[in-house]
Formats: C-alpha cells, sequence, structure tokens
C-alpha cells in the first residue's frame, strides 16, 4: 500500500507556546483586598521557575466580576489594582504570552441582574451547571461545588460580551482571548431565542430543529467574537472552550485558532481519554493543546496538589501525542502566585524543554485506522458511538497497537486495517468507500452495528457474509469461541454484559458461537444473584465470523471493556484484530505490560521517526486515579517496519547507543529502561 498520506508534514497555524499554564481567577465579592499581594517580580520568578512560555490570564471570571478598571463590565468591588494590566505587563517584559481569560456560560452578576440573559429549559426554568442549585435554597445552606446558572450568548449580554472584549483589544496587547464555557445549554428557551426562533418560523416542540438553531446561535456568536479580536489583534490566538467534542457534528472548533483539550484525568474520564482526543485532532490542520491541571482533583480547588511526577508523566504524554501542554492553576484571592506550585510544574516542563522538539510539529503514522463515522451516527444505548469509541481505544491503547482517526473522505490507502467499532455510521457512499478499500487490499473489524445502515439500523449496508436478523432478545448473552479467536481464552461460556446484534452466516466462517440466557432477569423471573445462566444449545446467529477480508465481531466490545473491563474480551478483540491485521503490518511493534502506551511520530523535515513509550500506570486513591509509582520496565522489545532505509537509531535520554538490527523493511533493538517516558529516533 502507499503511504504517502504520511509524508505530509503538519503545517502549522502560528506558533503556539509548548508550556502553558491556564490560571483560574473565580473570587467572590465578600473577600476582601483582591490582587493587594500581587508581585510582579515574584509573578515572573514563579513563571521562571515553572519554565512556563505562555499563562492565560483573567479579565472576568464566573462570579461576573473584571479584574481590570472596565468601564463596561463590573470590577470585582475590592479590586485594589489593575491585575490583568499588571499580569500581561509582567509577562510581557520576560517573553511569556499571556492570553485573556474571559467568561460566557457561567456570569453570576450578570444573571443576578439580568435574568433575561439566563439560559432556559422548554418549561422557562432556569438551567444550572449539572442541576445542582436549589433555588429556594436559604442563604446559610450548604452550595454544592461547581453550582452556576447558564447563561445565553444572545440579544444583549452578547452586545455587553462584544464591547467589553473590544474594551480589553483597545486597551492592553492581546496576544489571545480563551472563552470559557461556550457549548451549553444545547437549547435554550430564554425569550431572546424564542423571539429569534419565531421570526424562523421554528415550532419550539420540534427539538432537532430548536437544536440546530442553538448551534447556528454559537456559531454566530464564535465568528463575531474572533472577528472583533482579530479586528484588533490579527495575530491573536482565539479559542472557545466547550467545542472540543470530538462527536461534535456542528465541528464548533472549527472556530478555534488552536484546540484546547480540557481534561482532567484524575477526577473525570481517566488517562486514556487524551490520547483518543489527541488522535482526533491531529486530523485538523491546526495546533492542539492538551489541558491537565496541578491539583489532586479538579478546578477551583485551592490547596490541591498532584505529584510531580504524575505532572512529569502527563507532560511526556501530552508531548508524545503531539500536543502542547497546559496545567491549570488557581490564583489566591490577595493575587500573590503560589511558589510551590510553579516549582512542581517547573519538574515537569524542565522535561518537557528536552523532549518536545522529538514530539511537536510532526504526524502520526499508523497503519490502523479506527473509523470516526461523523456522517451520520444513530446508534443509541450500548451501541452508541462514544462509549464503543472510547472502549475500542483503550484496548488499542492497553495493547500497544498504535492508531488514527480515519473517516469519510480520507484517502484510506496507507492503512492496512480499518476498525469500525460499533455504531451504525454508514450510508451507501461511504459503504461503497469502504468497498473500494477493501477490493484495493484494505481490510475490516468490524464491531456490534458498525455493519449496519445508520438511517434505519435494519440491515447490513457492507457485504459481511450475514444476513441481519435483528438486534438482540436479551440484555445479555455469553460468547463460545474457537481457536482462531481463542488463544488464552477459556473454554467455557463466558458473560458479554451488552448482548450482541443477531446475524446468520452466509458466506462466511462462524468463529464463535452465541448461547443465550433462559430468561432476562425481572422480578418475575429470576436466577441467583446476578445474570440468568446460558442455555445448553447453541443460538441460531453467530457470535463471530470471518469473509476474505474482514472480521465481524457483533457485541459492543468497546461499550463492555469501557463499562467492565474484561481482559476476556480485550483479549478476544486483539485476537481477532490480528486474522486481518498481523504483527508484519503493524509499523511499530512494542511490548509491555497493558499499563504501556506507545506513539509513533514521524517528522518529515528531520528525516526521522520517534517512538514513545509510556509506562506509568495509575492507580484508584478514593475518587482519583493517582500516578504515584513510576516503577521502570526492562528489556523492551521495539521493531519499526518503514520503507526507508534506517541509518541511525538513538535513545536521546541514554548515553550509551544502543545496537539495533537491521533486516529487510524492518529494523529492532532492545530498549534497556522505560521508566515513565522513553523515545527511540530512528533516523534515515
Amino acid at each position: 500500500m502507499s503511504h504517502d498520506k504520511h509524508a505530509r508534514e503538519r503545517t502549522e497555524v502560528k506558533n503556539v507556546p509548548s508550556r502553558q499554564v491556564h490560571l483560574d481567577f473565580h473570587t467572590s465579592e465578600h473577600i476582601p483586598g483582591v490582587g493587594h499581594r500581587f508581585s510582579k517580580k515574584k509573578w515572573q520568578q514563579a513563571l521562571k521557575i515553572g519554565n512556563v512560555n505562555a499563562i492565560n490570564v483573567f479579565a472576568k471570571c464566573h462570579h461576573g466580576w473584571s479584574y481590570y478598571p472596565t468601564r463596561i463590565g463590573h470590577a470585582h468591588p475590592t479590586l485594589k489594582t489593575d491585575l490583568l494590566g499588571r499580569q500581561i505587563a509582567g509577562c510581557h517584559e520576560i517573553g511569556v504570552n499571556a492570553p485573556i481569560y474571559f467568561t460566557v456560560g457561567w456570569s453570576v452578576n450578570d444573571a443576578e441582574t439580568h435574568s433575561e440573559w439566563c439560559a432556559r429549559d422548554k418549561a422557562g426554568s432556569l438551567v444550572a451547571s449539572f442541576g445542582n442549585i436549589d433555588l429556594n435554597a436559604r442563604p446559610e445552606d450548604p452550595r454544592p461545588n461547581c453550582s452556576w446558572l447558564y447563561m445565553c450568548p444572545s440579544g444583549g449580554y452578547h452586545e455587553l460580551i462584544l464591547a467589553q472584549t473590544e474594551e480589553i483589544c483597545r486597551e492592553y496587547d492581546v496576544d489571545g482571548f480563551w472563552y470559557d464555557l461556550t457549548n451549553q445549554p444545547l437549547s435554550c428557551y430564554c425569550e431572546t431565542c424564542r423571539r429569534g426562533m419565531q421570526s424562523e418560523s421554528i415550532d419550539v416542540d420540534e427539538d432537532d430543529a430548536v437544536r440546530a438553531y442553538s448551534a447556528r446561535k454559537w456559531h454566530c456568536f464564535y465568528t463575531s467574537c474572533r472577528e472583533m479580536v482579530h479586528d484588533h489583534h490579527p495575530n491573536a490566538s482565539v479559542f472557545f472552550n466547550g467545542t472540543t467534542d470530538p462527536h461534535d457534528t456542528n465541528r464548533m472548533h472549527a472556530h478555534n485558532t488552536q484546540n484546547d483539550l480540557e481534561d482532567l484525568p484524575t477526577t473525570w474520564w481517566g488517562y486514556d481519554v487524551f490520547p483518543l482526543r489527541a488522535r482526533f485532532f491531529a486530523r485538523e490542520n491546526k495546533p492542539y493543546v492538551a489541558m491537565s491541571g496541578k491539583f489532586h482533583t479538579s478546578w477551583g480547588e485551592f490547596g490541591g496538589f498532584k505529584h510531580r511526577e504524575a505532572l512529569r508523566y502527563e507532560a511526556a504524554a501530552m508531548i508524545a501525542f503531539g500536543a502542547r501542554c497546559n496545567f491549570g492553576d488557581q490564583l489566591h484571592p490577595n493575587g500573590e502566585i503560589d511558589m510551590a506550585t510553579y516549582g512542581n510544574i517547573g519538574h515537569a516542563f524542565r522535561y518537557v524543554k528536552k523532549i518536545e522538539k522529538y514530539g511537536l510539529d510532526g504526524t502520526p503514522c499508523a497503519t490502523l485506522g479506527l473509523w470516526w463515522g461523523s456522517r451520520g451516527t444513530t446508534s443509541k444505548d450500548n451501541f452508541a458511538a462514544e462509549d464503543n469509541n472510547r472502549g475500542v481505544a483503550n484496548m488499542l491503547l492497553e495493547s500497544q497497537i498504535d492508531f488514527e482517526i480515519v473517516d469519510s473522505g480520507d484517502d484510506l490507502s496507507p492503512y492496512a486495517v480499518i476498525v469500525l467499532a460499533g455504531a451504525a455510521c454508514l450510508d451507501r457512499a461511504t459503504a461503497d468507500e469502504l468497498e473500494a478499500y477493501m477490493t484495493s487490499g484494505g481490510k475490516l473489524l468490524v464491531l456490534g452495528e458498525g455493519g449496519l445502515d445508520a438511517a434505519t439500523r435494519s440491515r447490513f449496508v457492507l457485504d459481511v457474509g450475514a444476513r441481519y436478523l435483528g438486534p438482540p432478545r436479551h440484555t445479555k448473552d455469553y460468547l463460545v469461541v474457537d481457536k482462531k479467536i481463542g488463544k488464552g481464552l477459556v473454554e467455557s461460556p463466558f458473560l458479554c454484559d451488552f448482548a450482541g446484534l443477531r446475524a446468520r452466516v452466509t458466506t462466511g466462517e462462524v468463529l464463535a458461537s452465541i448461547r443465550e440466557p433462559y430468561f432476562d432477569r425481572t422480578y418475575a423471573r429470576y436466577c441467583s444473584h446476578a445474570n440468568t445462566p446460558y442455555r445448553e444449545q447453541n443460538a441460531p446467529h453467530a457470535g463471530a465470523w470471518c469473509i476474505e477480508n474482514m472480521v465481524y465481531l457483533p457485541h459492543p466490545l468497546g461499550k463492555i471493556y469501557l463499562d467492565m473491563g474484561p481482559r476476556l474480551h480485550r483479549d478476544m478483540f486483539v485476537n481477532a484484530l490480528r486474522l486481518v491485521y498481523p504483527k508484519r503490518k503493524q509499523r511499530l511493534v512494542v511490548a509491555m505490560p497493558s499499563g504501556g502506551r506507545v506513539s509513533l511520530v514521524h517528522q518529515i523535515r528531520r528525516k526521522r521517526y520517534i517512538a514513545h513509550l509510556l509506562y506509568g500506570p495509575p492507580m484508584p486513591r478514593g475518587m482519583c486515579q493517582v500516578i504515584e509509582d513510576l516503577v521502570p520496565i526492562h528489556n523492551v522489545p521495539v521493531t519499526l517496519r518503514v520503507r526507508e532505509k534506517i541509518r541511525k537509531v538513538r535513545l536521546p535520554r541514554e548515553k550509551q547507543k544502543p545496537c539495533f538490527r537491521n533486516q529487510t523493511g524492518s529494523v529492532s533493538l532492545t530498549v534497556p529502561t522505560v521508566q515513565c517516558h522513553q523515545m527511540v529516533v530512528f533516523e534515515y
């Protein structure tokens, strides 16, 4: 197959700093002396200790207060200094960028003074974050964490934001704007939105039409803000937080000059969400920035500290997957920056300075593609796209199988195999693309409803060698696998917590059988503590099958693995994958424990490939995932298969030159030690 796609190096829109901090400052009016202890000297000292080259500073916070002498907004009532201006000046004196933070979706002061600017649901009620505001609470009642009312960026509130943006652009030297909370709620029924929908003859009871209107409203907001900023500062970055959901079909992120991926792996979705999002946004021709936090838990935490080695691991992973680094902090209301925080961040960023040239501004170059299916996914519940994409990505990551995201319209020729993760996402045109890909020698691994017509979910739109019988009859079922995909697995029927679709194989080879339960567990019929046992006879529909260029696994294995984590299912998935994707087709082959992660980058201009090896398995600690012990692993075998003749192999972190074996089409070596992060540079 041709690999021309991997010969195109990423072209950056602009030079985006690689070692960033996102500084929160959401400060109550009940706290006195805001900013009175700010020291430019100490501020600059902290940024130098932290090896920081950009920091997002704040113009307006979630309380609705501004931190500069605004004539349009509302300055914090106890503000003692132009905190925004002094921070920007302090940054620019030492060559640090200072993009400006501006809240949109949450603004208490504006909500209280202009209730007509608040977002409303269809019944006319105020919309709160996570639904956790009790509007009838007494003043002395405890308030839940992260409890804010949503604002709607239309009408007078839209005009206020634009006017304040212009004020800041006129008064300050602006490197960029970072607008927060710019995606919720997806549907709004405030009076301004109702008038807008009425003017377009939209029925407010037509949910799809209301969502489409809301998307257009947000697009209008993004466009007007970006134009305002660029009218005054053409080279400024502009980012709208909340727009970087890879499954958002409205492509809200198209308005960003860069894409910041806000993940807090310790308490949000874990450490494997970022690699998947990074692979998605690597497709865009603009930089992307990974966002984590210095906090032990999450945003808004005062006095919390993640261990510095965890920060180093996270930073190394960011660079390995091609992202700039950003760690969140929160400034004390008195304006005094915390030196211990920047000592910890500096520990991570010192390492980043050593390795960033080996990860940034290259291209991923895997030969396995994970099909995204953005043209239309109708699967829901256990077959929904997001859960199955995440679960399949997790299985690939834990097996050290590098992958890229592919979709309709892409050049598919660089990929030896494409995985359809489980959601019905094909129409006739996309099915034709995949059929042509297979005719040219490509192979598919299809899971769940991945082979179905997305419009109806009632028939196979690909030739899969089977006839569709229908959705599962039971909530759970059991698999009995044959030897082709059963290596290392039990021979007994094993439980699938989410049953697979039903299909009768017509021209393919059956690889696994289904045993259905006697019945689903209900109050009327149940057996033992949990799931009902399996019947003694195989069901008429298959549990897995293959044809010449395809393997089909009808279960939502991604969802099963994401929710339940059974190794049996991951091993079966890898066994099935190997039928269409043997290791000789895999560009980078690495053998590490399941906690290991790999990423291969191609830097064309420098004529080199870089394999990034990561090992720092997180452990559960209460509500958090914690990286604590960076245990070394030794003698890790690595093989690279590329068409270029590799002339030199080196380990930039090691003094000793590695021994490597150059064979036809491949180069192999044993990496002595991987502790946290290791790089193997292959030069040609």
